[in-house]
């Protein structure tokens, strides 16, 4: 499985951006998605999951109301469109695949199987 994220750039506070994220891969439905992302000196964090049917949406508290995850698994493609952005949103962003059986959508790194490169996003104020 490979996963190449973009979208990312530079935005004023309070505008708007989406990420892309395109994965190579046979059966793009056996895997739920999600967004992380990574700031400067600080933990990677959970930001978004979708489960493989589309169902199952998961955000985390600081995104909930701004962001929202979507996929489309005849392209085998996710987004995250984001707005209202703020400058703590500032990181790089990545998408991850998991794997597990069941339609289901984690906010826990340790589950997701598969990385995408990260896409930078910075958002001034």
């Amino acid at each position: 499985v490979q996963l190449q994220a973009s979208g990312g750039g530079l935005v004023q506070a309070g505008g708007s951006l989406t990420l892309s994220c395109a994965a190579s891969v046979r059966t793009f439905t056996s895997y739920a998605m999600g967004w992380f992302r990574q700031a400067p000196g600080k933990e990677r964090e959970f930001v978004a999951a979708i489960s493989w049917s589309g169902g199952v949406t998961y955000y985390a508290d600081s995104v909930k109301g701004r962001f929202i995850i979507s996929r489309d698994n005849d392209k085998n493609m996710v987004w995250l469109q984001m707005s209202s952005l703020k400058p703590e949103d500032t990181g790089v962003y990545y998408c991850a695949a998991d794997g597990r059986f069941g339609d289901y959508a984690v906010n826990t790194a340790e589950d997701y199987d598969y990385w995408g490169q990260g896409t930078q996003v910075t958002v001034s104020s």
